[in-house]
């Protein structure tokens, strides 16, 4: 599993490249959107740059900079500064396979890392995290947008 942690978030810090967007990693997506960046910086603090090469297909509930923002300035810093607390932070947004959002409509009171699936209307919630846009399509997976970070409790 931390195999594939390491593999995934990798994919946040690999360069763009000039493809249609369902040919981009979800790296790539992630690196060429400006709401995604402290994503980004938080994959690069965990020092899972170099684990390259994950070929998926992954989700990645993917929270965006104001998503980070919520957690203050302090507390972000000092997740930012723990590698260990940031890496358990970050595998709480991958999961392995694509779990597109028809799918996840399946899902309602079911658990996703930990996080409660709950469906209201057309308001899909993962734990606190509302999900704002759905099925960015990548060639290695699929990335929903979220409003809240995950932040799982114990161990």
């Amino acid at each position: 599993m931390k195999k594939l942690l390491a593999l995934a978030v990798a994919l946040f810090v690999v360069a763009p490249v000039a493809r249609a967007a369902d040919e981009k990693t979800i790296a790539e997506i992630a690196v060429g959107n400006k709401d995604f960046s402290t994503l980004v910086a938080a994959a690069k603090a965990a020092g899972l740059v170099d684990a390259l090469g994950a070929k998926g297909p992954i989700t990645v509930f993917a929270p965006t900079n104001e998503a980070f923002a919520k957690l203050g300035k302090e507390t972000l810093d000092k997740v930012l500064a723990d590698k260990e607390l940031l890496t358990k932070i970050l595998k709480a947004h991958i999961v392995k396979g694509n779990v597109m959002a028809a799918d996840v409509l399946k899902m309602d009171g079911k658990k996703v890392n930990g996080f409660a699936i709950k469906i209201d209307g057309e308001t899909v919630m993962i734990g606190k995290a509302t999900v704002t846009k759905a099925d960015i399509k990548a060639s290695n997976g699929v990335i929903h947008v979220i409003d809240t970070v995950l932040v799982p409790t114990g161990k």
